[in-house]
């Protein structure tokens, strides 16, 4: 990784993209969703605050753990613009995440657990499918290929076959 001299206050935007390690292409995408912001010299080349380093690492470290962009950019709104955030800024943005994220392990955690479970089904419209359909209404009342002999009983008066009902999503029975 190349080191850029303290006396440089401003960095193009392949030098932050090396120092970085996130691509031009990226961070001219995270400049147009407001993540970062560049300055345009008198040749229309864009230049980086030292501090677009931290920030940009602070982008690509929530999005490895799911945070939406939008959340991470109104998280970096918060930060100060006169300086480079510290450590006690970051923590105090991280902590707000720190709940959702437990709920996406919890998720994460109950549907390893009912892998298993969904696919020996083969419909996978199981009343207990938490992967491919969770709300399904179906479900609730059978499961498996039976449904499809349901909906073939059930054709309406005006010819629409019954096609007025719920229906499953794509994929199921």
């Amino acid at each position: 990784m190349p080191q850029i001299p303290e006396t440089i206050h401003e960095l193009s935007v392949g030098q932050l993209s090396a120092r970085s390690g996130a691509a031009v292409s990226a961070l001219h995408f995270y400049e147009s969703k407001g993540l970062i912001s560049s300055r345009r010299t008198s040749g229309n080349q864009r230049r980086y605050q030292r501090d677009a380093l931290r920030r940009v690492a602070f982008v690509r470290a929530a999005q490895r753990v799911g945070i939406p962009l939008a959340t991470i950019r109104e998280a970096l709104a918060e930060l100060p613009e006169e300086r480079t955030p510290t450590r006690a800024d970051w923590a105090r943005l991280s902590e707000a995440w720190r709940s959702e994220l437990d709920e996406r392990i919890t998720q994460l955690s109950r549907l390893r657990d009912h892998l298993t479970d969904c696919i020996g089904c083969g419909c996978l419209s199981l009343e207990t499918c938490v992967l491919s359909n969770p709300d399904d209404v179906f479900g609730e009342r059978h499961s498996g290929s039976r449904l499809m002999v349901e909906r073939g009983n059930n054709r309406k008066a005006d010819g629409s076959g019954g096609r007025k009902q719920e229906r499953k999503p794509e994929g199921c029975c």
